[in-house]
């Protein structure tokens, strides 16, 4: 009976320490693939739009790290959802510009415009 009362009794602070510990392991987890994905898409984020809105990944990055250095779990949270709204726009803006240098689907130079076969199957 006394393990049962204890086990309520600390059930509040197990689901905090829980809830606090997925809050810092997607901080951790974002700011890994974020800068793995600046990283591999250097060339790519170096000129206009991109290159501004990288910027302000990095700076929203740098927000984040410091958070996950304390133990502001709001902070931490807020930083996160920022960080991962700054680099699906960061995101966004690389593919707008690949597609744009890409001629946005419109035949190339020769008159072949590339297409996807998709086979819908058979009933």
């Amino acid at each position: 009976d006394r393990m049962m009362a204890d086990a309520e009794a600390h059930a509040e602070e197990d689901k905090q320490r829980r809830e606090e510990a997925e809050i810092r392991n997607n901080g951790d987890s974002l700011v890994y693939q974020t800068e793995k994905f600046i990283a591999d898409n250097t060339e790519k984020l170096s000129e206009g739009e991109a290159a501004e809105k990288k910027v302000e990944v990095e700076a929203a990055l740098a927000e984040l790290k410091t958070s996950l250095g304390g133990a502001n779990f709001e902070a931490i949270k807020t930083n996160t959802e920022k960080v991962a709204t700054l680099s699906q726009a960061l995101g966004a803006a690389m593919y707008a510009a690949a597609g744009a240098a890409a001629g946005d689907g419109a035949p190339s130079e020769d008159g072949v415009e590339d297409a996807e076969v998709v086979d819908e199957g058979t009933n």
